[in-house]
């Protein structure tokens, strides 16, 4: 599952090795810290994803969960402070919003 949020970026997929936990996944460096604080994150630049860490499924619905009751824009893009990220987000709306029209 991909989380978009206007701070963090997240890819969540099971645990191979625990399946009560998350693998959460991110590509920029502190989008994992940033919704989930004192989680130890490693780097992986083996990896498409270079941030992860092993978290319980419970405790991720917990914070994904203060994340929608936290909601408080009626514009999501336009609640990206970071230009960068709002210019990607953009790029990812774009390229839905032309999927969407093709399937019309």
């Amino acid at each position: 599952m991909w989380i978009f949020l206007n701070n963090s970026f997240l890819s969540l997929v099971e645990d191979l090795d625990n399946p009560d936990y998350l693998m959460v996944r991110a590509r920029i460096e502190g989008d994992i810290e940033s919704v989930f604080p004192g989680a130890e994150v490693t780097y992986t630049p083996d990896f498409d994803y270079y941030y992860r860490t092993s978290i319980p499924k419970k405790e991720v619905a917990k914070y994904i969960a203060k994340m929608i009751e936290s909601i408080s824009y009626s514009n999501f893009k336009n609640s990206v402070k970071d230009r960068s990220r709002h210019e990607a987000y953009f790029d990812v709306w774009d390229v839905m919003r032309m999927e969407g029209d093709r399937r019309v």
